[in-house]
Formats: C-alpha cells, structure tokens, sequence
C-alpha cells in the first residue's frame, strides 16, 4: 500500500498544477565522515515557554538535537544525541500559548528539566542555532546561564532568505518549498525541521543554509544606533532595515564588517543627520552577545 501511495505522488509530482507534500522524517546519518576528518559540534535548539516576556515566563519544553557537521562545506554529518524535555513552570499556562503548542498543565505537572543533562551536552559545543534566537536565547540564558558562554547563530536572521527567492522566512514555509510538512510547535519536531532545512542546498548561493549561517560567526557585527534622528527620517530608516526600540527610543541595525559599518555611517551623515554633526552609538555584537539580553561593548562616534 505504501509503494502504491508513494508511485501515485510522483505520478503528480509530474504534472504541472500540483505539489507533493510529504511528512518529513527525522534523519540521524546524512553522511560518513572521511579518516581523520574534522568535525565541529553544533546545536540546533528551540523552546515552547508561557508567553513571550523572558523576565516573567518560563520554558515548559526544551528540544535539542546534537550534531557534528564539516566547518569547511557546511554539511551535516550526523546527529549525536536527541534532546527532550517538560518543565513545569509553577503556575498554570495561559490558554492562549496552549492553543499554540497544545501543552498543557497536566502535561507538565511535575516535571523538571534535567540540569546536568543540558550542561552535560553543551560541552564541546561550538554553535547553537535557533530559528528565531532573539526569542529562545533570553529565555535559555535565564534558566541555564551556560548558554550565555557559547556562540549562538539565527537561521531567520543569519541567511538572506529573501535574496535566495523564498518569500517569508517561516520554518514551516521554508521546509514546504522543499517538499516537506511536519507537525509545528512542539520543540523536537521543530528542531528536526530545522536541521533538515540547514543541510539544504541553497538556490542562489549554491551553498548548504549551514554554511551561509556559518560564516555570520566569522564577521564582525556591530548594532548601529542613530541616535536623535529627526521624526520625518523614520520611514527611510524602517527601510533600510532600522527597528524602533520604544525602551530606548532610537532606532538601531546590525551591520558586518568595518567596510558595511563604515558604508552604513557615512548614510547615516548624508541621509539622516543631512550633512550636520551628529553622535552614533557602536555596539559590537559577536556570536556570544548577540541575540542575547545583554549587551556588548559600546562606544560614541561622531559624524
């Protein structure tokens, strides 16, 4: 019955007015790694919490997948160790975040996520990727302060996925472009998506989504802070990429490189601040600050 079902979907396949989806399947071994070849050990992780504040919520669930991929080429090999966990958060979780991820307080009764697992796994470890690390970071980081040592890497941010002609960055978009569905939300299945997406070849770039993600980590990145720019720049600004910080009330970007920065500040001279003397703020953000809570090293510039 299966090999029936799977000659009729490329029997489809082969037509022009339809699109086969097929359940993505968790992959342990993509491929054998060569006599003395080295391998570096990455992360991909993801969270399910009870809400969105990483001061006042918690995380209920904890995935991760363990494995070693080639730094050079940007291939996964294999995945070493699977990781999944519940946590009770000590009070009930909200009905609106259920609906999401379908956790629920009996689910989590109880349970306690094993420290000295997760210590014990990140040893060695040389990246950690999140789809959306703004998000999991601040709130890992806060229940396990190891997280805060280790180089962490965004595969919505981290990838042009736009350049590379896919229209919204979206795990469950992104992995239907490939042929695949899987069921979202939960943090296993979310991480064995991810994954899959990363060992992908990319359609521009020609290289796999790993190692576009990679190379971010060996540029140095800098958040730009115009500070004081005029009200009727704010369009121009939201444009080019700059995200409004209502806290701070300034709008800021990530750059990389010094000839970006350099490029990025001399806009700012002309577009913004028309010409006049202005102050800048600098904010270097390696892979072990950014996407993080907290803040890296700061420094005035005058334009």
């Amino acid at each position: 019955m299966t090999q029936d079902i799977e000659q009729l979907a490329q029997q489809l396949e082969q037509h022009p007015d339809y699109r086969v989806l097929r359940r993505l399947t968790p992959q342990q071994a993509f491929r054998l790694p060569t006599p003395g070849q080295r391998l570096c050990k990455g992360v991909v992780l993801d969270t399910e919490t009870t809400g969105f504040d990483a001061q006042n919520d918690r995380v209920i669930e904890l995935g991760m997948l363990v494995f070693e991929f080639d730094p050079v080429t940007g291939e996964v090999y294999q995945v070493s160790d699977v990781f999944d966990e519940l946590e009770d958060p000590g009070f009930p979780i909200p009905p609106a975040t259920t609906a999401v991820h379908h956790i629920t307080d009996d689910m989590v009764r109880g349970h306690r996520i094993d420290d000295e697992r997760v210590k014990s796994l990140m040893q060695g470890v040389d990246v950690v990727i999140a789809h959306n690390a703004a998000f999991d970071r601040p709130f890992v980081e806060a229940r396990w302060p190891i997280f805060e040592n280790l180089n962490w890497a965004c595969s919505i941010k981290d990838i042009d996925w736009r350049e590379e002609g896919f229209g919204s960055a979206k795990l469950e978009y992104l992995l239907t472009t490939q042929g695949y569905f899987y069921e979202a939300h939960r943090a296993e299945a979310d991480c064995w998506a991810l994954l899959a997406l990363l060992n992908h070849i990319l359609p521009q770039s020609q290289r796999t989504a790993l190692l576009a993600l990679l190379e971010t980590l060996n540029q140095a990145q800098q958040k730009v802070y115009a500070l004081g720019s005029p009200f009727e720049t704010k369009d121009m600004l939201k444009a080019r990429n700059y995200r409004w910080s209502a806290d701070l009330r300034c709008w800021s970007r990530v750059v990389s490189g010094d000839k970006e920065l350099q490029d990025e500040l001399s806009w700012l001279k002309r577009k913004v601040y028309g010409e006049r003397s202005a102050r800048v703020e600098v904010e270097s953000v390696g892979g072990k600050v950014r996407y993080s809570n907290r803040q890296g090293h700061k420094e005035v510039v005058t334009l």
